[in-house]
């Protein structure tokens, strides 16, 4: 078994002693029961972490640690970046979750034509939130050091933009008819970025398809079956992280 993870703000230390406390400090000591001579590795979740030894305990919200050398893990070569339609009800947290666990780097929630869910005013700042505290979890609990970026909800223009500067723009689409490529034989780049749009139970729009395709993407199908949105990016990510030799 790896080392849990916590998330820390910085690496000051007093020598090699390292207290972690607040909530992630009271997890380690009160739900984690962590003992002296095991390990746990400190992330800011943006790369930078450290292996440390467990020394004790401080009451029951304080874990003191020894702390290793401070590393940072390299940005990723090529770069995933999933474009999410929003799913109904708690399907968004759920495709959030598994995309971390898998490894996608970056995560933007759209607004398409079909979606049946809003996000407006305080609902979706909330809703937005869930999906950040979703990635921060899942990325702790999958041993990562570098959580996935959950970029604030895109508009269809925005998603646009988004393609036509990456270098490798793909929409996986259900529509057998459209002529759409197998993702699993794509020429992919080994650096730079790709981005993946996912679209709605109700399937990406004839306008919308038509203005990412004009912004240099191309309809891509992951099989002979349609997957839920919830489930699409998931499986895209993974078929992507293989074929790309980042999980070699």
């Amino acid at each position: 078994m790896t080392a849990p993870v916590f998330v820390v703000e910085h690496f000051d230390a007093d020598g090699h002693r390292y207290v972690l406390d607040g909530p992630e400090g009271r997890h380690a000591v009160s739900v984690k029961r962590l003992q002296p001579g095991e390990e746990v590795v400190l992330t800011d979740g943006a790369g930078r972490h450290a292996v440390c030894e467990v020394i004790g305990t401080e009451g029951k919200d304080r874990l003191v640690v020894r702390l290793g050398t401070v590393a940072e893990e390299p940005e990723p070569a090529p770069r995933i970046t999933v474009v999410q339609a929003l799913p109904k009800g708690d399907r968004g947290e759920v495709a959030v979750e598994t995309m971390t666990e898998v490894g996608v780097d970056a995560v933007v929630p759209w607004q398409a034509a079909r979606c049946i869910t809003q996000w407006r005013g305080e609902r979706g700042l909330k809703a937005l939130g869930k999906w950040r505290a979703t990635a921060r979890e899942a990325g702790k609990q999958s041993r990562r050091v570098r959580f996935p970026e959950i970029a604030d909800a895109a508009t269809t223009k925005q998603v646009a933009a988004l393609l036509a500067g990456a270098d490798f723009a793909a929409v996986l689409h259900s529509d057998f008819e459209h002529g759409s490529a197998p993702l699993a034989t794509a020429e992919l780049p080994d650096r730079g970025e790709i981005v993946l749009v996912v679209g709605p139970e109700g399937g990406v729009s004839r306008d919308e398809l038509a203005l990412f395709e004009e912004a240099g993407a191309r309809a891509f199908v992951l099989g002979p079956s349609v997957l839920r949105t919830s489930t699409a990016g998931t499986a895209a990510t993974a078929l992507l992280l293989g074929r790309t030799g980042r999980w070699s």
